[in-house]
C-alpha cells in the first residue's frame, strides 16, 4: 500500500526545516518537522487522500480499530494559533532526515535564502506510518520534501523591522562603554 502522500498549495506552519528541534516531551529526540495546513473546501482531494491512506492502515495494522492519535486533525484544536481554526485540518509531520526544500523551478533552497517561512504556500510530501509500540499507538506523518508555491500572509509577529526599533548611533569612543 501506498503511504506516501502529497500536499497541494497548503500552509506552512511551525517549520524546522533546517535545524532539528526537541519536542515538548523531554524525552523526545531532536527532529526536522513542520506542520501542514489544508483548507476543509479548497485541499478536499488531499484530505481524502490523506483519510484513505489512514483508513488502509487503520485496517492493515490496527485490525480496523482506530488510535488514539492521528496526524490528521481538525484546525479547531488550535483555534487561537494563527491559520488555525475550524475551516481546516492540519498534519504534523517530522523526520530524523533533513527534508529537501527545493523553489518552484526545483531549485534548491537554503535556510539563508529565507525564502520558505510560516505562512507561505508550499507543496509537500509526506509518508504516513503506524506506531504500536511501548511510546504508544498512533499513526504519524513522516517529513520527506517541501516545494515552495507562493508567498503567504507571515503567521505570528514576523522579521522586526530594525528602523522603528533602534535609531544610528554616532560615532563616539566604544572604550567609555
Amino acid at each position: 500500500m501506498e503511504t506516501t502522500v502529497k500536499l497541494n498549495k497548503v500552509r506552512l506552519s511551525f517549520p524546522a526545516l533546517w535545524q532539528p528541534r526537541t519536542g515538548p516531551d523531554a524525552n523526545s529526540k531532536p527532529s526536522y518537522q513542520a506542520s501542514f495546513i489544508l483548507d476543509k473546501k479548497g485541499n478536499a482531494e488531499e484530505i481524502e487522500k490523506v483519510r484513505a491512506v489512514i483508513a488502509g492502515i487503520v485496517k492493515e495494522s490496527f485490525k480496523g480499530k482506530q488510535p488514539p492519535k492521528i496526524c490528521l486533525r481538525d484546525g479547531s484544536e488550535k483555534a487561537d494559533v494563527d491559520g488555525y481554526g475550524p475551516g481546516v485540518m492540519f498534519i504534523s509531520a517530522r523526520s530524523d532526515k533533513k527534508p529537501e526544500v527545493v523553489g518552484r523551478l526545483m531549485e534548491k533552497i537554503i535556510e539563508s535564502d529565507n525564502k520558505v517561512y510560516a505562512g507561505c504556500v508550499v507543496n509537500a510530501t509526506v509518508r504516513l506510518w503506524a506506531q504500536d509500540n511501548n511510546y504508544g499507538k498512533r499513526i504519524n506523518a513522516q517529513l520527506r520534501a517541501i516545494q515552495f508555491v507562493k508567498d503567504g500572509a507571515q503567521f505570528g509577529e514576523g522579521a522586526v523591522d530594525v528602523t522603528k526599533e533602534f535609531t544610528a548611533l554616532p560615532d563616539e569612543d566604544e572604550s567609555a562603554i
